[in-house]
């Protein structure tokens, strides 16, 4: 069982501690690549926060790496790492003025914009920085919406105000005619990628797949036309669309993060086998009454509309959190459904979380684990020292 297994590995490790199976890692590294059928697969960094892990993943046969902020792929870049497409638009000018002033950034990354108001700041910044025609152009993505509207009904995600080919044709010339070098664009398919596969959602894929496909050719056509030749990238999908995302027509790439941990949110999928890689342990500090057992810590509640959906999973057999505590910031109630074993004062009790890398801003470090051991301890981002978002 993986958690007795945990629990042997970190015995003389004081809990909260996070841990990765790396056996669990590398077979969902190369799930990933297989689903994606030949496609290049970019690592999208903020689903894992931990720079080793990143590196290993490049290892595999992942290709690229989409970060989350630009101060982020600034840094990966002064680490040696190549091709970081930066996965968001940004507005941070003391980050651009560094890029403008980097050749070698330059040269590595690509910004996401998505309006002519980005386009205006990085003019701004590149007349400001004395040495920026020294270097190679500013790179840039387009981000175009790829939700789905049926009527009034929007299911996806709220990102982009770029949807029609001739939206995108008109900002990708006025990006080109500031200076700048459209590298491509990007489709995030949410709607496919990051919802489970219940009967109502497989509906809505159903729908969405060929909606992005024509909406994606069609903006291809018209970029071909405007700028005069074919844009070199052409991203798409998660961790959840990863077949439908590359057989796409012209899509060039696909990005996946999550794939690699494989957290709570991922188990009602079933496009791949989940293989959860990331785990972090508490240890009980009390048993206030018979069938009751407190942990230390353990409050890490992920991202998104608030609910059960974004606690953490208890998979220590036997045990649930209460609907009155849930996890808490210094402890966290469990009650002993029939059949657990009871819990005693120094027991480790094991979690995974609801997202992927939001679980790594929690701890320094992040404990590798193969079999019954602790084979390596690696520094996570904030383990580093940063912070990104």
């Amino acid at each position: 069982m993986t958690t007795n297994r945990l629990t042997r590995a970190t015995a003389g490790v004081p809990g909260p501690v996070a841990v990765v199976d790396l056996d669990a890692f590398d077979a969902n590294a190369a799930d990933l690549l297989r689903r994606a059928a030949g496609t290049p697969v970019r690592l999208a960094a903020k689903s894992v926060r931990v720079r080793s892990l990143v590196a290993r993943g490049l290892d595999a046969g992942f290709r690229g790496i989409m970060a989350f902020t630009l101060a982020e792929a600034l840094w990966l870049v002064e680490q040696g790492l190549r091709d970081v497409l930066v996965g968001y638009p940004t507005v941070d000018r003391d980050a651009l003025a560094r890029l403008a002033a980097d050749p070698r950034a330059r040269r590595e990354i690509t910004l996401m914009i998505d309006d002519a108001a980005h386009v205006a700041l990085l003019r701004a910044v590149l007349a400001d920085a004395a040495d920026a025609a020294d270097g190679p152009d500013v790179t840039v993505c387009l981000d175009v919406d790829a939700s789905l509207r049926l009527g009034r009904i929007h299911l996806g995600t709220r990102r982009s105000p770029l949807r029609t080919p001739e939206q995108v044709a008109h900002l990708a010339a006025h990006a080109e005619r500031a200076g700048l070098h459209v590298r491509g664009i990007m489709t995030y398919e949410a709607q496919v990628a990051g919802i489970p596969d219940t009967a109502v959602n497989r509906v809505v894929k159903a729908f969405s797949v060929p909606d992005v496909d024509r909406r994606r050719h069609a903006v291809l056509d018209a970029l071909r036309t405007v700028l005069g030749r074919d844009v070199e990238l052409v991203n798409a999908g998660g961790t959840g669309s990863l077949e439908t995302s590359a057989a796409g027509p012209g899509v060039t790439e696909v990005t996946a993060g999550s794939g690699l941990f494989v957290p709570g949110t991922f188990d009602g999928f079933r496009s791949f086998v989940p293989r959860p890689a990331a785990y972090f342990g508490l240890d009980v500090v009390r048993t206030p009454a018979p069938d009751w057992a407190t942990a230390f810590g353990g409050g890490y509640a992920a991202s998104g509309p608030a609910g059960t959906s974004r606690l953490p999973r208890l998979v220590t057999p036997g045990w649930e959190l209460t609907r009155r505590e849930a996890a808490g910031e210094v402890q966290t109630p469990m009650h002993r459904r029939r059949g657990g074993r009871p819990l005693a004062v120094g027991d480790r009790v094991w979690f995974r979380h609801a997202k992927a890398g939001e679980l790594m801003e929690r701890f320094a470090v992040v404990h590798l684990v193969r079999g019954d051991d602790v084979v390596d301890v690696v520094p996570t981002y904030r383990g580093e020292g940063h912070t990104f978002g």
